[in-house]
């Protein structure tokens, strides 16, 4: 099937186009970004994250020296991992794997993926980053763009990690709907660096450490925002939106990301181990841990709970915390979350009973709750 009347994307975001190619529309002059304070009323008393964007946390000098000390110090961690994603996806898909990273946690490590499998292969392969959007949807402009040009069993759709699996189940329903209005099965399969939610097959690692890139917002993810969905701005043949923060060219870490984890491949040796190591079993222990925090916390949505350390971070950098659970305060892979915690004067407590290394818990601003 072709499909028709699809737009050519247009120039995004400050990775070269030999690493992905954005099937966003550039929203950049369309859209005033929001208070956390404002959105987090908006959202939770019927609006919708998609159709905002917040004010991005822009980083402290303290804050950025995490970063590229935590960089330094997992580079060859996250190149396996990546690594081992790439082999398990070369596995099912071959040569003709087709990236199809979910914007924007997904969109650095679709790069490295890529770049893996490249360096490994001697081959290109094609990175699309497309919108997915919980309680919305996958972007079908963007996928029909895709299906033009590949075939469906090459897709390979990536993220950056797991949280509670919400996204997976977007995905399932995504791919199901677009069986049924076009008869072209996409595999609902994802694919992630760090699975500490225990519920994909495709994965590097299932430990809940954090990921360099988790760390910052629009600079190390090719100074591209969330995306957007509102129909005022979004037509019917177009992609789903995001904004170009082009005046951050100077603070942009993204290329250095990539550059970084991708020299360390040639130091790297995935033995066959490895690969025999990824259990491929789905046990969604995340979801089961956390609705026994939502019961214990007495949280009335279970969407204001997000564990582990990539969520954890997004809801210090974009939300409105309540409380911060970690298994260990000295627990190396959160000296970033005490850091944005004391920042923002959040409480930390210690809770023990579970496999992620950390929770963000979000504060309640239903109207029923506000005085």
């Amino acid at each position: 099937m072709r499909f028709r009347h699809i737009k050519e994307p247009s120039s995004m975001g400050s990775y070269s186009s030999d690493d992905v190619i954005f099937l966003l529309k550039n929203i950049s002059d369309l859209i005033k970004e929001q208070s956390n304070e404002e959105r987090e009323f908006i959202m939770q008393n019927g609006g919708h994250y998609s159709e905002m964007l917040p004010i991005e946390y822009f980083p402290t000098e303290e804050y950025m020296e995490i970063f590229y000390k935590t960089l330094a110090s997992t580079k060859e961690k996250v190149a396996k991992a990546a690594a081992i994603v790439g082999e398990l996806i070369y596995r099912q898909k071959g040569e003709n794997a087709v990236i199809v990273s979910l914007a924007r946690a997904g969109t650095p490590i679709g790069i490295l993926i890529k770049r893996y499998l490249e360096w490994k292969y001697k081959k290109k392969f094609s990175h699309y980053s497309i919108s997915i959007i919980r309680g919305k949807g996958i972007d079908e402009n963007a996928l029909k763009y895709i299906l033009n040009r590949h075939n469906p069993q090459d897709i390979q759709f990536v993220d950056g990690w797991t949280g509670k699996g919400a996204i997976n189940e977007v995905l399932n329903k995504a791919t199901s709907d677009f069986y049924d209005k076009y008869g072209i099965r996409i595999s609902e399969k994802l694919a992630v660096l760090a699975d500490p939610a225990h519920c994909v097959e495709l994965y590097g690692t299932r430990e809940d450490f954090l990921i360099p890139s988790a760390c910052l917002n629009s600079t190390v993810s090719g100074l591209v925002s969330r995306t957007v969905l509102r129909d005022d701005i979004i037509g019917e043949n177009d992609f789903h939106g995001a904004k170009y923060y082009k005046e951050w060219l100077d603070k942009d870490v993204s290329g250095a990301f990539i550059d970084t984890i991708t020299e360390r491949f040639s130091n790297i040796a995935i033995m066959e181990k490895d690969i025999e190591n990824i259990e491929g079993k789905v046990y969604n222990k995340g979801i089961k841990e956390v609705t026994e925090i939502k019961e214990k916390y007495n949280i009335r949505d279970i969407n204001l709970v997000k564990p582990g350390v990539g969520e954890t971070t997004r809801v210090l950098l974009r939300r409105v915390p309540w409380k911060i659970l970690v298994d260990d305060i000295n627990n190396p892979n959160l000296k970033h979350i005490l850091i944005l915690a004391e920042d923002k004067k959040v409480p930390v407590e210690v809770y023990k009973d579970m496999s992620y290394s950390c929770c963000g818990l979000i504060k309640s601003k239903a109207k029923e709750s506000v005085k």
